[in-house]
């Protein structure tokens, strides 16, 4: 364990050495970050699952920084090129950055025109104009004049030395540096179109002649501009001001007035637009994607945690409805436990006939199999299905309940589907989808790629490593946070549990299979495969809540059982009267259990879950009824008020499904009265909202929301030049051309204008 590193962390997330200590070594020892966070306490100072991560994390940085560093001092050694002043500066460098900018003049390189000038010999009188001392310059180029080597006069013999020259000054560790600050700070990005792609690329007109800081631009404009460019329609710049630029330079390398001086100027000036401009170019590029990703990233994590932490129905009997039109609508019967009873077909859109058949049919199936809530995707036929089954007169006693359907496709045409439901269609197996994220979503929803359930935000356009790992370890954390009941859960819901992966979690449900449901925990043991160390970091997120003890259905870890029995025994009571029993456990001293690894965290997470075993984080179940009146985008009009749900957070605003189909925009600047830093400061993923119609554009099925309690007045602009309350995505500045304001691409174009 790297001290070093331990101190660095430690300064960074301002806790102390020994609490990161702790956490590395459990880390490298294979424990789990939601294991470490909820167990491990005690030997963390309670760090909580998100200091966790970032120890994780920025271990894993640090050592791949020192496995970079290896790697360069044993080029260099290898080479003969390693001094101790070089060595004492690559094991100084803190960051992968100034490690590859002090390794950069000594890396194996193509020829250049600087090696090609080195090759005629013409490095000794770089380094005497370098030196800028007071020299006949011209007389000691001609010394260098050699037409065997290829330099066929003077000022052939100035042109390599300037080459060399402009090469070290684009190696300077120095100028990097600060160029690299120069072009993160005012480096301006620019954007224009590819000639002749104006209508082609129409859907990226707001970028045709695009300009703002580097250091301003929101994640979402830098991925769609990349975006374009990646497709052929845009083409993307990011340059400071150039004298700023040049200044900078000559102010590191020129030292005098002479003719020394004026070639290394010269030099100078080459080597930034030739060399160092587009190599500081990719680098800010490079960053300020990477930096981009992390916010895409950041706001896909938070979307995703949310919608699996929704609130769940619970064991309910639940008939769900895959809407359509002209193919039906597919019919499913759920279980309490979400096992498929009954499938069927209905036609409520084609003809009177068949509306009264479906009706009959849809009060029948009710009927025989106990229906207690009604799940409806939310797709093509979604709200005249809802509509046709609240005229049933169902409603009152039966909720129908209108279910987000992103994703239920791609779950019912893969593998996993096709091995639980082996003699069953796509319909079917979507519309079983359907009612089970009606009853679960965090069990049903696992079953899906993440990036196909709906919630992310340029998802395709970010490093999809680092956006797979943030995915799955936001599932992971979802799913330990719940809890999992071992006898009910699918492979891929176990498969997320602390501890567990593919191979046991199908470990497990072949057990299950084969012997029936866990009686205990320590059955669990007896899964092939499933060792001692595994068996520590899942049991105490496995739930069996019908078990031979009471413990099981809670988050006690195994491990802890003895502590409550001894509870128990002190206050003369069984743990079934200590855990129903309010009076008994406020008796209890817990001081009287504190031991070397057992403290007083432990101990009260240990009575919270006494007190409500196996208690579920998730909030209680809400349901929105959407507007009679309005079931598709024609219906919706400008003012209307209208009851909504949050689908998904972005950079800039909120969708909300108003129920039409066509997910509404509610534009950060519409969000609250007053500033909005950040979409997830004021609503959430499924949150329930009443929104205000702004404005509708039916020919690209736009629709622009607020959710402000009241409209304040916008004033049209009295000059091009002036500034406009308006959202900031509609606004394109004026670049003292006199060019108008152009507002081509945004939904709110159509408020704005009537305002």
């Amino acid at each position: 364990m790297n001290e070093l590193h331990i101190s660095a962390i430690a300064k960074e997330l301002a806790v102390k050495p020994s609490q990161i200590r702790a956490a590395a070594a459990l880390l490298d020892e294979g424990a789990t970050v939601p294991f470490i966070s909820r167990y491990r306490k005690e030997a963390t100072g309670s760090l909580d699952e998100v200091a966790v991560s970032s120890v994780s994390d920025r271990l894993e940085q640090l050592r791949e920084l020192d496995k970079r560093r290896d790697a360069v001092l044993k080029s260099l050694e290898e080479r003969g090129l390693l001094t101790d002043e070089l060595r004492g500066k690559i094991e100084g460098a803190d960051s992968l950055t100034i490690l590859e900018d002090i390794y950069l003049p000594f890396r194996p390189k193509r020829r250049t025109r600087a090696t090609i000038a080195k090759e005629k010999g013409l490095e000794p009188l770089a380094a005497k104009i370098f030196g800028q001392a007071e020299m006949a310059v011209e007389a000691e180029a001609a010394s260098f004049v050699d037409a065997e080597k290829g330099v066929a006069d003077v000022e052939g013999s100035l042109a390599g030395a300037r080459d060399i020259i402009a090469e070290w000054v684009s190696e300077d560790q120095q100028a990097r540096e600060r160029m690299r600050v120069l072009f993160s700070g005012k480096g301006i990005m620019r954007s224009k179109v590819v000639s002749g792609k104006e209508e082609e690329g129409i859907k990226y007109g707001d970028y045709y002649e695009w300009e703002e800081p580097v250091s301003k631009a929101p994640s979402h404009r830098v991925l769609a501009i990349r975006r374009g460019e990646a497709e052929g329609f845009l083409i993307l710049r990011v340059t400071p001001p150039e004298d700023e630029a040049l200044k900078l330079l000559e102010t590191l390398f020129i030292k005098g007035a002479g003719p020394a001086s004026e070639q290394v100027r010269s030099a100078v000036h080459d080597s930034y637009k030739r060399l160092l401009s587009s190599s500081m170019e990719a680098e800010v590029r490079l960053a300020v994607k990477r930096k981009a990703d992390e916010e895409a990233i950041r706001v896909f994590v938070g979307n995703l945690r949310q919608l699996l932490l929704a609130p769940p129905l619970g064991n309910r009997n639940v008939l769900a409805i895959d809407p359509g039109f002209r193919t039906g609508c597919k019919v499913v019967c759920l279980d309490r436990q979400g096992k498929l009873l009954h499938n069927d077909t209905i036609y409520p859109h084609l003809s009177d006939r068949q509306k009264e058949e479906a009706g009959a049919k849809i009060r029948d199936t009710c009927k025989r199999f106990g229906t207690e809530a009604i799940a409806i995707g939310n797709g093509t036929a979604g709200r005249e299905t809802e509509f046709f089954i609240r005229g049933l007169g169902l409603a009152g006693e039966i909720p129908v309940v209108m279910v987000n359907e992103s994703g239920a496709s791609i779950y019912s045409a893969s593998e996993v589907a096709r091995l639980e439901f082996p003699n069953h269609d796509v319909t079917v197996r979507g519309s079983v989808s359907i009612g089970r994220r009606l009853m679960d979503p965090l069990a049903e929803l696992v079953k899906i790629d993440p990036k196909s359930i709906g919630v992310g935000q340029y998802q395709h356009d970010v490093d999809q490593s680092a956006l797979k790992k943030s995915l799955d370890d936001v599932v992971v954390s979802c799913v330990n946070a719940v809890g999992v009941e071992v006898n009910t859960a699918s492979r891929q819901l176990l498969t997320y549990v602390s501890g567990l992966g593919p191979q046991l979690a199908r470990g497990i449900v072949e057990y299950r299979n084969e012997n029936g449901p866990f009686r205990s925990r320590e059955e669990l043991r007896k899964v092939p495969r499933l060792g001692p160390k595994a068996f520590e970091q899942a049991a105490g997120f496995l739930r069996i809540r019908d078990g031979e003890n009471l413990l099981d259905r809670s988050a006690v870890h195994p491990e802890s059982y003895h502590i409550v029995y001894a509870m128990a025994r002190d206050l003369g009571c069984s743990l079934s009267d200590l855990m129903k029993d309010e009076g008994l456990r406020k008796n209890i001293d817990l001081s009287l259990y504190v031991t070397d690894s057992v403290g007083i965290p432990t101990l009260n997470d240990i009575m919270s879950e006494l007190a409500k075993p196996g208690r579920d984080p998730r909030e209680g179940f809400e349901t929105v009824a959407f507007h009679e009146g309005v079931q598709k985008i024609e219906d919706v009009k400008p003012g209307m008020k209208l009851p909504g749900i949050v689908t998904n957070i972005t950079a800039f605003g909120a969708f909300v499904d108003i129920g039409v189909h066509q997910d509404g925009l509610v534009h950060i600047s519409e969000l609250s009265d007053g500033f909005v830093k950040t979409p997830g400061d004021v609503v959430k993923v499924h949150q329930n909202v009443t929104v205000t119609v702004l404005a509708v554009d039916l020919q690209r099925k736009r629709i622009a929301l607020s959710m402000k309690s009241g409209q304040k007045k916008i004033e049209r602009p009295q000059k091009k030049t002036e500034a406009v309350a308006a959202p900031k995505e509609a606004i394109k500045r004026d670049r003292g051309e006199k060019k108008p304001l152009r507002f081509s691409n945004n939904p709110f174009y159509e408020a704005f204008k009537k305002k």
